[in-house]
This record gives C-alpha cells, structure tokens and sequence, in this order.
C-alpha cells in the first residue's frame, strides 16, 4: 500500500495529471526493435500513446514496424509508430524504455546516450530481466530519472511489469513507472534491485531443474510440462516457456543468478548449454520442441 500511496501522490505532482495513479504520457520512445521492443511498443500504442521505435539495424526496424503495423491496424485508437535509426530522435519523449540487446556494457552505453538527448523530465526505463539496474543508471546524466520496467514476454499478453527501484531512482521515478504501467493495462510490483527480482529469480532455476528431470530421463518433455499444469496448476509448462523466453537468454539469466547469488543456483544444465547453441525455441523454429515456422 505504501509504493500505491507513494505513487498517487509523485503522480499529482508538477505538470502530470495523474488521478488514482495512473499517468498516460503523449509521446514515449523505445529503444531496440526485438521480440521486447517491439511488443512493448504495441502496449504503448495501443494505449494511444505515440511512439518512436529506435535501432541502429534497419533491416530490425522495418521488419518490427511492418508488424506493428500488422497488429495495431485493427486499433482505431492506436497511433501509428514510428521507426527511426536515431536515438536522439528520443528528445520530445515523456518515457523512454530501453530493450536493446541484454549485455550491461551496451545498456550502459545506451542510457549515457539517452542522458546526452532524453529530455530533462523524461522517465527513462529498462527492461532488463536480469541487470542491475543501479550499474545501468550510473551511466546516465541523472541517474535518479532511471528505473527498471520489466515487462514479461509476450508484453501484449503478461499482466505483470516489475518496476525495480535502483540505488539512486528517485521516489517520483518509481511512481511514474507504476502509474505508467497501470496506464498501458498492467500490474505494476515494485521490486528492490536484486539479481533476478522477483519472477526471475524464482522460474529461471524452475527451467533449469525441468531441463536436468528430462536429461536424467525422469519423464518426457511433454510429460514434465503436463505434470506441471496439472500438478502445480501452471498455465504452461516450464519447458515450452524456456522455448518462449528463448534458450540462450534463459541460459545467460542462469549465469548471471549463479555469478550474483553463487552456487544455490547451479550452473546450466548440459542440455540447455547445448540447446544454447542453436536451437533456440521458438524463434528459431525448435528448442525442447518443435515449432513451423511463420
């Protein structure tokens, strides 16, 4: 109650009108055109917000855009994006999300270039799923203006975005983020700056531990995710999840709770390891199972 009564009173603030929490900013930019980008991008423009999808790979960007294009069409409400190669085209928006690639040297470089171009009251966020946020702010100007928002995959679908509180994020950041998320449709939960947070930090060892069962030839894969669904009352089992995340970014959020948290959370099994390498889930067709393309 206390991040919801923190939050209500940031939002009355200044120039935002916020009632009950909520803040719904015109314009809003988000960097990086991936599966998270592009789907947080959805979520904003579906909310009738506009906004500017930002990548240095062109080739990223139109595709993200066609699909946008594709998915918000049936939207009256929803602007249309728009895609740019220049991250100071970034200037004229009230929130800023970041989700480029998940590597803290090139989310740092990233938010030193936001803070040389964002403008002076903007939120700028991250959706790092497993970073330290607080090592991410230091490289911006002001790094009291950044939080983490972790918007869940597929961010049109999940409810839940983790609104993480770095070191240095100031209280009305923290709000803002809440009343944002609330605003596009999800749960905000404010989370304390730890590896993993708080999903993360729970199912990532989950998949792994599913991965060693189907290597130890406790049952099949399908087995695993049904005794899941049933048994614990999932939605989906762990291992066609690992297939949605992704397999190599599973396996990089497993290094990173092992190299933070030490040895309670072993190191990837050697099945993942292997799927790491190529055979992805469903981005790339087959992982734990087997998708058609397209």
């Amino acid at each position: 109650m206390q991040d919801e009564r923190n939050a209500d009173a940031a939002c009355g603030s200044g120039e935002e009108q916020c009632a009950a929490g909520r803040w719904l900013p015109a314009r809003a930019a988000v960097v990086g055109a991936g599966v998270m980008g592009t789907g947080i991008a959805q979520v904003l423009a579906s909310a009738g917000i506009e906004v500017t999808l930002i990548d240095v790979n062109e080739q990223a960007l139109s595709r993200a855009c066609a699909l946008l294009e594709t998915r918000l069409g049936r939207l009256s409400r929803a602007p249309e994006v728009r895609g740019s190669l220049r991250i100071e085209d970034a200037r004229d928006a009230e929130a800023v999300v970041e989700a480029v690639f998940e590597d803290l040297d090139v989310k740092r470089a990233t938010f030193a270039e936001l803070g040389r171009v964002a403008s002076s009251g903007a939120l700028l966020a991250t959706n790092t799923s497993s970073l330290s946020v607080s090592a991410i702010a230091e490289a911006a100007a002001h790094p009291e203006r950044v939080v983490g928002m972790h918007f869940m995959n597929p961010p049109a679908v999940m409810r839940l975005v983790e609104v993480v509180r770095g070191k240095a994020s100031s209280e009305e950041s923290v709000a803002r983020a809440a009343a944002l998320a609330r605003s596009v449709g999800k749960t905000p939960v404010v989370v304390a700056d730890r590896p993993g947070f708080v999903v993360n930090r729970l199912l990532i060892p989950l998949i792994n531990e599913a991965a060693r069962e189907l290597e130890e030839g406790v049952a099949s894969a399908e087995s695993i995710d049904t005794a899941m669904k049933l048994g614990a009352n999932f939605p989906m089992g762990p291992l066609h999840l690992a297939d949605l995340i992704g397999i190599d970014v599973v396996v990089q959020e497993l290094r990173e709770l092992e190299r933070e948290l030490g040895a309670f959370y072993r190191a990837a099994s050697p099945l993942l390891e292997r799927l790491a390498r190529g055979e992805l889930g469903r981005k790339t067709g087959k992982g734990f199972f087997t998708y058609e393309r397209g």
